[in-house]
């Protein structure tokens, strides 16, 4: 098979750019003729530009050649760049399969738009000959819009590492160290999660907040969390955005990983938190309940309520039988449904359903 797929660069700091090459290093490459077009970049506007009219040039070269076409989009600016790219695919009568991502995308398709771009939208959407979506309630979702036959629920995946951390829930420092990765903001809870940390501190004075990520300055709110981080206490750590060995090292040293995020399509951290062995703890929005069975493989809470995250890291710092227990269920679940190995092969799947549809 013959497949042109579109989306962020590979080097670009989010959860997209980490799906895609996940799908690299399972070998994805090995098994199909893939070629992946990078339309943006992180940096300025200009470069951001420059960047999607040059992926949009090798792209109409490169069309001709590749029988199926996967386009991973967000919403907002996503969306629309996606969109040239999607026509074209259109006007080639290429299979398409578009891959929805975005996590805020119900609030900007259904409140931010005018009448006539939701439109625009939905047809566009309606070009495609499978719809991939993360979860089975964004599949609820999207059946409003194509037909449910045309969407199919495909996970992000990770590789599990080699060795998981031994006996991790015997180690009650570990579990004094809580780590959070992704991009530093508001829209994420990191206010909260700093909050429930320095809540704790008194009855754990060893305990320690781990921030890997960049900042966002969207908001006058992002523009003040950045400044409170830069003027915390010794026991919160900045890390910048960390990857490869760098994350992995700080996977194995925390216990417990937080996304404490107001909105979130899926939450592929929390997978690979789960992978090594640390505690998950997420909010109760889109897709991280979906991911998180409470009490089983990890723990929810309130989003936005800071006495109940407090209350679900004190739970995993102090009751040992409960944690080892979560523990256990998550790398059950890691390796039952959310492998790469998994889900490279239901993608091979979908690929092949699509070319003979």
């Amino acid at each position: 098979m013959k497949v042109l797929m579109i989306g962020p660069d590979r080097s670009v700091h989010g959860g997209i750019s980490a799906m895609v090459n996940n799908y690299y290093l399972a070998g994805l490459d090995k098994r199909i003729e893939l070629k992946y077009i990078g339309t943006m970049k992180e940096g300025s506007k200009l470069k951001k530009l420059i960047t999607a009219a040059c992926a949009y040039v090798d792209y109409i070269i490169s069309l001709h050649n590749y029988e199926i076409v996967h386009i991973h989009v967000a919403s907002d600016n996503s969306f629309r760049r996606k969109s040239w790219f999607i026509r074209a695919a259109h006007r080639h009568h290429k299979r398409i399969i578009i891959h929805q991502h975005g996590g805020d995308f119900k609030n900007y398709h259904d409140k931010l738009v005018s009448p006539g771009t939701r439109n625009r939208m939905d047809a566009i959407l309606n070009m495609a000959d499978e719809l991939l979506v993360l979860t089975p309630s964004w599949k609820d979702y999207f059946s409003h819009i194509v037909t449910s036959d045309r969407i199919t629920v495909l996970p992000n995946g990770v590789i599990p590492p080699a060795q998981t951390v031994s006996s991790p829930a015997a180690d009650d420092k570990r579990h004094r160290n809580i780590l959070f990765l992704g991009r530093i903001c508001v829209a994420k809870g990191v206010n909260e999660l700093l909050d429930a940390v320095i809540a704790l501190h008194d009855e754990y004075p060893d305990i320690n907040l781990y921030l890997g990520g960049i900042f966002e300055s969207r908001t006058e709110g992002d523009i003040a969390l950045r400044s409170r981080i830069e003027n915390a206490p010794d026991y919160v750590h900045y890390l910048g955005w960390i990857q490869d060995g760098d994350k992995n090292e700080y996977l194995r040293k925390c216990g417990i990983l937080a996304l404490p995020s107001h909105f979130e399509g899926f939450g592929l951290v929390l997978i690979e938190g789960m992978s090594y062995g640390n505690v998950v703890i997420g909010s109760d929005v889109g897709g991280i309940p979906e991911t998180i069975d409470d009490g089983i493989n990890g723990l929810l809470f309130v989003p936005g309520n800071i006495k109940d995250l407090t209350d679900k890291l004190r739970t995993v710092m102090t009751d040992r039988d409960l944690t080892e227990r979560i523990i256990q269920n998550a790398l059950k679940t890691v390796n039952d449904k959310y492998s790469m190995d998994v889900i490279v092969t239901q993608l091979l799947n979908i690929y092949q359903n699509t070319t003979r549809a």
